[in-house]
């Protein structure tokens, strides 16, 4: 288990999942959870009747969960107990909730499975695009909300500010290193996590020390919106209107708009000028 992810953080995001699992589709219980050492633990149930799908701790490969996971592709029956297309190693929990019908969708970052989320039923229920395609949105957003973290760690472990002397060509490495770090801030829905990427920001920039100043300039009474400045951080990496709006899920005029305002406040004629302005004023690494 990560040590900048925690577990708490992870067993909110499955149950989120699971919550717009059961309410997204037609199915009455939900439940998932993650993979950790090898095995996915289930962490969040809804829906259920009894206690009999707490504990549960499934393998790749084993029960339906574990095709889908082996597979990379949800897996369905519609008889559980019948099923001679997967192994029975979880009977007592799946038929101890009196399930009949079950639906396992593999959570896939990177091309490797990273947990499940199960969707039930009592009765036998016909499984089609209509359950399936919003089971599988659900997953996608709980694999992309990963690959985001995942990241994030990625460069909180591979940051290493050198604590003096740092060339012209190394502050503009770390000037594009922040901006960059900005940009992945601004993908990330979670509250919480994006609260820690900014104290993340704030403690490397006290790393850097005596270089603080060049990295942020003085500081400015512009104030700009948290929009404005994830766009101006995207215009620093060199994105386009289009990369910009794809990459923080708006409209390309909506983000023409938010670069407008924040030239105008800047007093800027240029895209550039306005993250070279933004930097001199603190309000860009």
């Amino acid at each position: 288990m990560s040590t900048t992810i925690t577990l708490d953080a992870e067993t909110d995001l499955v149950a989120h999942a699971v919550r717009e699992l059961s309410r997204r589709t037609r199915f009455p219980v939900a439940f998932g959870g993650l993979i950790e050492d090898g095995v996915v633990s289930v962490t969040s149930i809804v829906g259920n009747r009894t206690h009999s799908l707490e504990g549960l701790r499934v393998r790749p490969e084993r029960g339906l969960g574990g095709r889908a996971m082996t597979e990379l592709r949800p897996r369905m029956t519609s008889d559980y107990g019948a099923s001679r297309q997967i192994t029975h190693d979880y009977d007592g929990f799946v038929l101890g909730e009196g399930l009949r019908t079950l639906l396992a969708i593999p959570i896939v970052v990177g091309g490797r499975s990273r947990g499940v989320l199960y969707a039930g039923a009592w009765h036998e229920t016909p499984v089609g695009g209509v359950s399936t395609a919003p089971a599988m949105t659900v997953a996608d957003s709980v694999a992309s909300e990963l690959r985001i973290r995942d990241e994030v760690e990625r460069r909180m472990r591979s940051f290493t500010p050198r604590p003096q002397g740092f060339s012209p060509a190394r502050l503009e490495e770390l000037r594009e290193s922040f901006a960059d770090l900005r940009s992945v801030s601004a993908d990330v829905t979670d509250a919480t996590l994006r609260e820690r990427l900014a104290r993340l920001e704030s403690r490397l920039l006290d790393v850097v020390g005596g270089e603080q100043d060049v990295m942020t300039g003085p500081i400015s009474s512009v104030h700009l919106s948290p929009r404005e400045t994830d766009v101006l951080a995207c215009v620093a990496l060199g994105a386009t209107n289009s990369e910009i709006a794809s990459q923080l899920g708006l409209r390309e005029g909506t983000v023409k708009a938010y670069l407008g305002t924040a030239m105008s406040k800047l007093d800027a004629s240029t895209r550039h000028a306005a993250v070279a302005r933004a930097r001199r004023a603190g309000l860009l690494p």
